[in-house]
């Protein structure tokens, strides 16, 4: 029993003797495990198990710990690296203290900051073990940045470019409104009453100024921000500021002067969402941005919106400042469009308000003229502030003014007629001179048809030829033409023409389609995609240029948003015998069917959404 006490005893005295001979980190090693946690931002466990006992006596956890993880959030600091070069041993051996040099560098939202420094190492023993410790200084958190310094961040927001149509008018404008407000102090006698009173006015809830009322910030001589106004409405804010209490200033705003009509067009902007800033956060958005919501504000924001200026600085106790990062303010584009903003109006007035979209284009360049969806809601009312109730209007309107029809597809109806015809002559199917007798306003080809036929307006007993029909939008002769051309050559035809790809547009739009499947299910099904039923579907801007072959020796051209862009084709030879065939047709496409210039279509039964629009 005695020996067996011995032996234990013995292993006892080993593993003491072990234990004081465990070996000391070098402080190569120390820094390397400093740096680590440096570069993972773990700033308290840097200030608990790695700085030394002086630095924890000059500064409390608060002013290392805390300020780095602040600093850092505030400034957004990414792809932060240390580097440096480890000591040799003969630089710390019997050394209670070293230094060893560093480069430091980081991004922040005003730049890259790159810098050299001295990290000191000192030998502490705690808890009776030896060890080495970082003696901190704040210029490791920020270059030059000593105890008692402040560090600051001055920003000077990009003016936001402007969109201008094709003759230089503003279709979106950095301009000025009036901005409504309440002075709670100055509100006197009925209260309650004077509120509504206001309410009514702006188009708000009474609640709703309440609640602003209500907010932790307002005093009662601040004046509290409620709607901002547009500055034509002079009335409406005199009315308002003859109440007490209520009273407006003048404040910079986007403004779109053409309103409704060029609604889904422009588009409008407001405060990044934070779904938005997901997204948007590695192109140097912040949760301050604002951003174009629809139309050309969205489609075009990274131009419009510039790039805001930033310094970030720090202010010595006496006074005196040192740049750390500085990116300098670049004020945004701005953005001109191939669209002629009266000619838009003009359309949209003509519509007057009916479901609808329109579009016009110069036919000889590719250049988008107009784009019109009725009805519209008016971009500046998001500008000012739409309350939730009058959005929730909108949405309800049974107008559905919030659709963005022109980015949508319809069937086109007798519109694409020209295009069936165009097919017909280039397939050789029929000629220029060649007539159909078609009797009565009904036909179906065979009793295998059932009930269905296809009807027409005019009953046209005598030989009738294609520019009659043209003339007459003959339904049942372009039913006939289809079902002569045959369902393969009509659908190649019209993939011809783009059906069934992405129009080659700036601005996203939904694509056209033959059918469902981009091919013929029954004769039934071909002949009313003749005259432009059945499942065929289109968007407006497709419309328009796919009457550009009959101008363009059957060239087919790419629609232009920007001003300047280079005419372009983009389907070679949709039409490629028209011109020479049926050169008498192709001339008097446009006048035989003037309206089509525009292009005007009521939205039919069958809309349905393939891609989002920019909405």
């Amino acid at each position: 029993m005695r020996k067996y006490v011995f032996v234990v005893a013995l292993l006892l005295g080993v593993f003491a003797a072990l234990a004081g001979c465990e070996k000391t980190p070098t402080p190569n090693e120390r820094l390397a495990d400093y740096v680590k946690a440096w570069e993972q931002e773990k700033f308290a466990e840097m200030y608990q198990s790695y700085v030394s006992a002086s630095t924890k006596k000059t500064y409390a956890k608060k002013e290392v710990a805390d300020r780095y993880k602040k600093v850092y959030g505030d400034l957004n600091v990414s792809d932060l690296n240390v580097s440096y070069k480890p000591l040799d041993k003969d630089a710390y051996k019997n050394k209670e203290k070293v230094t060893v040099p560093v480069k430091i560098s980081f991004q922040t939202s005003a730049g890259k900051v790159a810098y050299k420094d001295k990290v000191a190492l000192v030998k502490e023993k705690r808890d009776k073990k030896e060890n080495w410790y970082v003696d901190w200084k704040p210029d490791l958190i920020l270059p030059h940045l000593a105890k008692g310094d402040t560090i600051k961040v001055s920003e000077q927001n990009a003016v936001r470019g402007e969109i201008l149509d094709r003759n230089g008018k503003a279709l979106a404008q950095n301009g000025s409104v009036y901005q409504i407000g309440v002075i709670p102090e100055q509100l006197k006698g009925d209260k309650q009453a004077d509120m509504q009173k206001a309410a009514d006015l702006l188009g708000m809830p009474a609640d709703e100024i309440k609640q602003k009322l209500d907010e932790d910030w307002v005093q009662p001589h601040l004046f509290v921000p409620l709607k901002k106004v547009p500055m034509e409405k002079k009335d409406l804010v005199k009315k308002v500021t003859s109440i007490p209490g209520f009273s407006s200033q003048t404040v910079d705003a986007r403004v779109y002067p053409y309103g409704k009509a060029a609604a889904h067009l422009t588009g409008y902007i407001g405060a990044i969402t934070g779904e938005e800033l997901k997204k948007l956060e590695k192109r140097g958005y912040t949760a301050e941005s604002v951003i174009g919501k629809r139309g050309l504000e969205q489609l075009y924001d990274q131009k419009l919106r510039g790039r805001a200026g930033e310094k970030i600085y720090i202010e010595k106790q006496d006074g005196s400042t040192y740049t750390v990062a500085e990116q300098k303010v670049k004020n945004g584009e701005n953005i001109k469009v191939t669209i002629d903003a009266e000619l838009q109006k003009k359309i949209y007035n003509q519509m007057k308000g009916d479901a609808g979209t329109a579009a016009a284009i110069q036919p000889k360049t590719g250049d988008v003229l107009a784009l019109v969806s009725t009805p519209a809601f008016d971009p500046n009312d998001f500008i000012s502030g739409m309350s939730s109730s009058a959005y929730t209007k909108l949405e309800k309107d049974p107008g559905k003014p919030l659709i963005n029809r022109f980015a949508l597809t319809y069937a086109p109806g007798s519109t694409i007629k020209p295009v069936t015809a165009a097919i017909a002559l280039d397939t050789g199917t029929t000629t220029a001179a060649a007539t159909k007798t078609i009797t009565g306003t009904s036909w179906q080809k065979s009793a295998g048809w059932g009930s269905y036929k296809v009807t027409r307006v005019h009953a046209n007993n005598s030989p009738e030829n294609m520019e009659k029909a043209l003339v007459l939008s003959d339904n049942i002769f372009f039913a006939q033409t289809a079902l002569d051309i045959g369902a393969d050559k009509f659908a190649k035809g019209l993939k011809g023409f783009g059906f069934g790809e992405d129009v080659p547009f700036a601005y996203p739009l939904k694509a056209s389609q033959i059918s469902s499947t981009g091919k013929f299910s029954s004769d039934i099904q071909l002949a009313d995609t003749g005259y432009g039923q059945g499942q065929m579907q289109m968007n407006i801007l497709h419309l328009a240029i796919s009457y550009t072959p009959f101008l363009n020796s059957g060239d087919e051209l790419k629609p232009n948003l920007l001003a300047g862009e280079k005419t372009k084709v983009w389907k070679h030879a949709a039409s490629s015998k028209t011109t020479r065939r049926f050169p008498a047709c192709s001339a008097r496409l446009l006048r035989i069917l003037p309206a089509r210039r525009t292009l005007p279509i009521s939205p039919g039964r069958s809309l349905r959404e393939k891609r989002a629009p920019l909405n």
